[in-house]
């Protein structure tokens, strides 16, 4: 509770500029951050490195592969692949973050680790090496659409409802098993967003004096 206030309270403060709240340019400045980082790793890796970095992503069931859950979404296997990314990682990343930094922060932290553990276990052949922020972009979907449902709030079901009508369609083809596409990587990555949902849901209810109870 305390730590949703204080992301809160910046709300009312203004920005440097006068013009932009604190609180949306902030935000605003994160995600920017975010994927400041993809593309400078990617413009590295393509210069400089002459991408050796592309091998350091999922290699399930390796224990090389296991600090891939990290690094994953960070990589992408040339500029084609992280452009893709960019636009859904933008447009996902700005609807969590319309309810709060501190959740953003969560959820996108679940869906790394748990997404990424899933597909290292689980992911069909231990040659694979899974890489991209698509896990990302589709525990975001996973996240949103289940937040709806569970929050039953009205920013919540305003930023589900746009995720699944604009990307509803991308989850449907995007699990479908194909070659040379991390379709576990969507999958798993989905799943862990309505896992986050779930769980941040539930924590919401407890610090408000609600009894959770399981499903």
């Amino acid at each position: 509770m305390a730590t949703e206030m204080n992301d809160e309270l910046a709300s009312s403060s203004p920005s440097p500029t006068g013009r932009i709240p604190a609180w949306l340019s902030g935000r605003i400045g994160i995600l920017l951050a975010l994927l400041g980082t993809m593309w400078a790793i990617e413009i590295v890796d393509t210069v400089v490195l002459s991408d050796r970095l592309q091998g350091n992503g999922i290699r399930p069931r390796t224990i090389d592969g296991l600090d891939g859950i990290a690094w994953s979404p960070f990589l992408h296997g040339g500029f084609g692949h992280l452009i893709g990314n960019t636009i859904p990682f933008f447009v996902l990343s700005g609807l969590t973050l319309a309810s709060g930094l501190a959740r953003y922060v969560k959820a996108s932290a679940i869906i790394i680790v748990l997404g990424g553990a899933l597909t290292w276990a689980f992911a069909i052949g231990s040659n694979e090496n899974h890489i991209g922020a698509s896990g990302w972009v589709f525990g975001l979907i996973g996240f949103l659409v289940a937040a709806a449902v569970l929050d039953r709030k009205a920013i919540s079901f305003l930023t589900g409802a746009i995720a699944l009508v604009f990307y509803g369609g991308t989850v449907l083809t995007g699990v479908v098993p194909t070659d040379g596409i991390s379709w576990e990587g969507h999958l798993f990555g989905f799943i862990a967003g309505i896992a986050a949902a779930k769980l941040i849901s539930q924590r919401r209810q407890t610090s408000h004096g609600e009894v959770a109870t399981a499903s």
